[in-house]
């Protein structure tokens, strides 16, 4: 089994896991149990809550002490224990425990495959910027089959999803265990106390272009979280307008989101392009722009007239999504010591999928619950998406204002060395 292969299949089910749920647990939450949008927003949350610390502290231990890979296959194997057990949660407390648990073990794996991707592919001398995206373009490619499957099965707001994922979780736990084995650095010279605790990546705040990035990263994070978080109900309720029930789109509204996906794997393939075409900072841009048409489609369609504004909309998302993640992920890998690499990863992450997502979710599930509520409890779709398209411009216009970076292509092309 060559390497391209092993890394494709571990990036399939990184994101089948969360494809089986991310999207649909807000129809399982208000179709199904009917809790709050304020307490959704705390469930939401919690990946942010665990992108605080353990990223970057399972690259702190995967950089200091155990192997990427193995504790790759630790985490997802305690994962899996997490996600069978959420249908038998009975309250939003219960609900909310269980998932931060959950996680606390899944987020730090998506840096974590990262590391084990990226060490893997430079010790077999591989361009990590040519070659990365089309490996990770399937691990999108696992998050639309998880959605599809979900879908189609008619699972959406069932608590079957759960156990889609943990059946996922466990196969790809064990797994983890069979890949290319990651080096720790374990060298015993004299350290201050910071190299000593793995910790050295938190240095690059000192650094004002790398603080400035990683606090755009937490913004434009915030947006990230919020279509995962409301896109599927979005078009769920829909189902209570008449004229709009008996539409595939409102039947299958999973489907409908993964076209959002499907964008993704075109939008991967073009970043080393557009990265040494135009740098880091306007490929952000492009991020933000298109976060922005993609909140602002959203406030003006409907399943039926205003269908194809909805499915641009899910085409503009896989640029929002791929310029900023991964192009991000990519940037720091240019930017840091090999040394810290896993620690800078976490970093980045706890960044966007911690702080930003806390923003990104706290935030919308208080401001849908106090000003999008009508007296019926159905939600204002039209203000939620034009206030978080907003949002979303403010954010690059500020960027743009702040930011400065100045492109140089030579530093890419030499990331693999």
């Amino acid at each position: 089994m060559g390497l391209k292969f092993r890394l494709t299949l571990m990036n399939f089910l990184q994101f089948f896991i969360w494809g089986s749920w991310l999207i649909t647990i807000g129809g399982y939450w208000f179709q199904n149990k009917g809790w709050s949008g304020t307490e959704f927003g705390a469930i939401f949350s919690t990946m942010g809550i665990a992108s605080l610390f353990m990223p970057a502290l399972a690259g702190v231990i995967a950089d200091r002490w155990i192997n990427a890979e193995k504790l790759l296959g630790a985490f997802h194997l305690m994962g899996a224990i997490c996600l069978f057990l959420v249908p038998q949660m009975t309250t939003p407390t219960e609900m909310f425990t269980l998932m931060l648990v959950n996680m606390m073990f899944y987020m730090p794996t998506i840096s974590l495959s990262i590391t084990v991707s990226y060490s893997a592919m430079k010790k077999a001398n591989m361009d990590v910027v040519k070659e990365y995206p089309p490996i990770r373009v399937f691990g999108t490619i696992g998050f639309i089959v998880a959605m599809w499957t979900v879908s189609l099965l008619r699972i959406e707001t069932t608590a079957i999803q759960f156990y889609v994922a943990s059946i996922a979780s466990v196969v790809l736990g064990f797994y983890a265990f069979t890949l290319p084995k990651c080096d720790v650095n374990k060298s015993v010279e004299k350290k201050t106390l910071v190299e000593s605790l793995g910790l050295k990546a938190f240095t690059l705040f000192k650094d004002s272009k790398m603080a400035m990035f990683f606090i755009f990263s937490m913004l434009l994070g915030a947006a990230l979280q919020l279509t995962n978080a409301y896109g599927d109900t979005f078009l769920h309720d829909f189902a209570k307008v008449p004229a709009y029930k008996d539409l595939v789109a409102i039947k299958y509204p999973a489907i409908i989101m993964s076209i959002s996906q499907m964008s993704e794997t075109l939008f991967i393939l073009t970043i080393p392009f557009f990265l040494r075409r135009f740098g880091i900072k306007k490929v952000m841009l492009f991020s933000m722009i298109a976060w922005v048409l993609r909140f602002g489609l959203f406030g003006l369609g409907n399943p039926a007239g205003g269908l194809w504004m909805i499915i641009l909309s899910c085409i503009i998302y896989g640029m929002a999504f791929d310029f900023f993640n991964i192009s991000g992920s990519l940037y720091v890998e240019t930017q840091t010591d090999s040394r810290i690499r896993a620690s800078a990863q976490g970093v980045f992450m706890m960044m966007t999928n911690g702080f930003g997502a806390i923003l990104g979710s706290w935030t919308s599930g208080l401001l849908i619950d106090h000003f999008f509520k009508a007296e019926n409890g159905d939600f204002q779709w039209p203000g939620i998406w034009f206030t978080f398209a907003a949002y979303s411009l403010v954010v690059a216009i500020l960027f743009a204002i702040f930011f400065k970076h100045k492109h140089d292509p030579n530093k890419l092309q030499n990331i693999n060395h």
